[in-house]
């Protein structure tokens, strides 16, 4: 059962930081030409938007996860 709260309580977590934030950045680094012992190398800004609707699910199954453990006492 504790295991299953923590589950819960993680979801209501990524749920609202997922509404605060609403997108996930991340660097992505690419060799793009190599000669001899030159190399050049690119870098680029990737990013994730995330819906509104995950955020709001996430908190919810979150939400009914600790609200079920919290009946079968």
């Amino acid at each position: 059962m504790l295991l299953l709260r923590i589950v819960a309580l993680l979801l209501v977590a990524a749920g609202a930081w997922a509404l605060a934030f609403g997108e996930i950045r991340y660097t992505k680094d690419s060799k793009d030409l190599k000669i001899g012992p030159i190399e050049l190398a690119m870098r680029q800004q990737e990013t994730i938007a995330i819906p509104q609707w995950a955020g709001f699910g996430a908190i919810g199954v979150g939400v009914v996860l600790l609200l079920v453990r919290g009946r079968k006492r």
